[in-house]
């Protein structure tokens, strides 16, 4: 793997398949030794990121990461890791607040036995939380040597502008990079996060490139599966008697034929098909075992002939995601029906 894409307007070159570790620790993977073989593995393979968070295995997956790096690996490694989810009882180790976010980073650092984060990304938007509060607390990390850039995560197209707008009018750091959800059964983002992404030169790392295993090849014509560990998680992606998953079951059958049609496994097309957008940058696979790394290596060296292109968006047309529990995170204004509806008083 040497082709090296250029990450947004930064000078950083990275892979054009970045590694995903949420699923080293209690959450996939809870063997450090196995995982840290994947890891060294996807490093050996010429893979340059390394994509966590702190929330992932509530740190495990950044503890087994930084056991990884420790012994020589870390310089050459661009190190990203993410802030937000909630880790504790207390209502305030949660979020986007200067206050979290101060404290957070210095126990990712604990974690990944490091003295620099290369790419600190906040992980959901918090439309209560300032995004001013949000930079002014990453750029002062920056200042301070504790991070390099910052990035963002599954934030909608105002969103990603107004952090722009703010970083620009209020001398903030800018984020330079956003990592979305995007795979050929969730495309969404195209159109308008990719193209907004391409406007402000962003690096663009999208997550699930396989639709959380819909792509990975399991799901066979004719053939009956036993439920997994992940339609136990999150039945809204993966439960397939929902009208959305059946719909999303469909798709992947014609998938899985257009790929035998032109000789690649369904994991490879996945996976050429997100990176030959002209907006990404590096997608993130996210292997549990060995062996799904090895099924994802050698994407990137994959080109799509247009018609197979125009294939695929027969059968999801551009734009389309399947299931909206695929796009990763949806705004109060659809979660909150009181924010939908006036208040009407009674006399």
């Amino acid at each position: 793997m040497t082709d090296h894409r250029p990450l947004g307007r930064t000078g950083v070159k990275v892979s054009p398949l970045t590694l995903g570790a949420m699923n080293f620790g209690a959450q996939g993977n809870p063997d450090h030794d196995d995982s840290i073989r994947v890891i060294h593995a996807a490093l050996d393979a010429g893979i340059n990121v390394i994509d966590t968070a702190d929330v992932y295995s509530q740190g495990e997956s950044e503890v087994v990461v930084g056991k990884a790096l420790a012994g020589g690996r870390r310089d050459d490694v661009i190190l990203a890791t993410k802030v937000h989810g909630r880790l504790g009882e207390d209502v305030n180790r949660f979020g986007n607040s200067r206050r979290w976010i101060i404290r957070e980073v210095e126990d990712s650092l604990r974690r990944l036995q490091t003295d620099w984060i290369d790419l600190y990304q906040v992980h959901r938007p918090e439309p209560d939380t300032d995004i001013d509060e949000t930079l002014g607390a990453l750029s002062d990390l920056v200042h301070q040597g504790k991070i390099r850039y910052i990035g963002t995560s599954t934030f909608q197209p105002s969103q990603i502008v107004e952090a722009q707008h703010v970083a620009l009018t209020r001398h903030r750091e800018r984020p330079v990079t956003e990592q979305p959800p995007y795979s050929i059964l969730a495309r969404g983002i195209e159109r308008e996060v990719l193209p907004v992404a391409q406007l402000h030169g962003l690096g663009v790392l999208p997550w699930s490139p396989l639709a959380g295993g819909w792509l990975s090849g399991r799901h066979r014509r004719g053939e009956t599966e036993a439920p997994s560990r992940r339609e136990h998680r999150n039945p809204g992606r993966h439960d397939p008697t929902l009208p959305a998953n059946q719909r999303k079951l469909e798709a992947v059958h014609a998938l899985h034929d257009l790929a035998e049609d032109a000789g690649l496994s369904l994991v490879h097309l996945a996976l050429a098909f997100v990176l030959e957008h002209p907006a990404v940058t590096s997608a993130i696979i996210g292997p549990r075992t060995f062996e799904h790394l090895e099924s994802a290596l050698g994407a990137d060296k994959i080109t799509l002939d247009p018609h197979l292109l125009d294939r695929i968006d027969e059968i999801v047309p551009p734009g389309t995601t399947l299931n909206d529990a695929d796009g990763g995170y949806q705004p109060p204004a659809l979660t909150d029906a009181g924010l939908r509806r006036r208040t009407r008083r009674h006399a």
